[in-house]
């Protein structure tokens, strides 16, 4: 019966992988999405007789022990950060990471999240906020009043009031890098929040050492 346990932690796992493929496969055009990667270990071993050990009969060390194992199990499940393909949109404010970082965004509670989704708009204060309503962290409003906007690829946004020649600096989106983004923790609405895994986040400018561009 033990071999039919084996075999059903094998089942197990492969349900759990299918399932992470199945959810990469259903954010395929999920903005700023990184699909995950399942990684599984083999469990603890049975030792029948131990590597090392002595023969009953002549006191030989055994080339060989004898382990069984006890099957596999899901270990973890890996978020890919790699670069996606960039779309073209006709929204200024549809906005790309080139490169490493997070956009940072502040949360009702006051929590700073962390997205790759840079599908931005501005809310009826003018302020640059995501689908959900959430400003971006620093918070930077636009000008209603404003003829022309740029953001450019250090995140400055530049703005044109009727008249002007000059474009006036609106506000400047950071990005945030962490030692280990693997470690980031996804809560929905292609937001991340900061654990112990992931450590500190450092926020600079687009563009500086180890940033990529907006």
């Amino acid at each position: 019966m033990r071999s039919l346990n084996i075999a059903a932690t094998g089942m197990l796992a492969q349900q759990q992988n299918v399932e992470v493929i199945s959810n990469n496969i259903a954010n395929m055009n999920t903005t700023g999405f990184m699909r995950r990667r399942t990684e599984f270990q083999d469990l603890i071993y049975q030792n029948l007789r131990r590597v090392g050990s002595t023969s009953s009969d002549a006191g030989n060390i055994v080339p060989s022990g004898v382990q069984l194992g006890l099957g596999t199990k899901l270990a973890a499940v890996y978020r890919i950060h790699e670069q996606g393909n960039l779309t073209a949109t006709d929204n200024t404010f549809d906005l790309a990471v080139q490169g490493n970082g997070f956009f940072q965004i502040t949360l009702p509670d006051g929590t700073t999240a962390y997205t790759r989704d840079g599908s931005f708009q501005l809310s009826p204060a003018g302020q640059i906020v995501t689908h959900d309503g959430n400003p971006l962290d620093p918070a930077i409003t636009v000008d209603p009043a404003a003829v022309d906007v740029t953001i450019n690829s250090t995140g400055e946004v530049l703005v044109k009031l009727g008249g002007q020649i000059t474009p006036t600096n609106a506000g400047q989106i950071n990005l945030a890098t962490f030692p280990n983004a693997a470690g980031l923790e996804a809560v929905g609405d292609n937001l991340y929040l900061e654990t112990p895994a992931s450590g500190t986040p450092t926020a600079a400018t687009a563009g500086s050492t180890g940033f990529g561009t907006i």
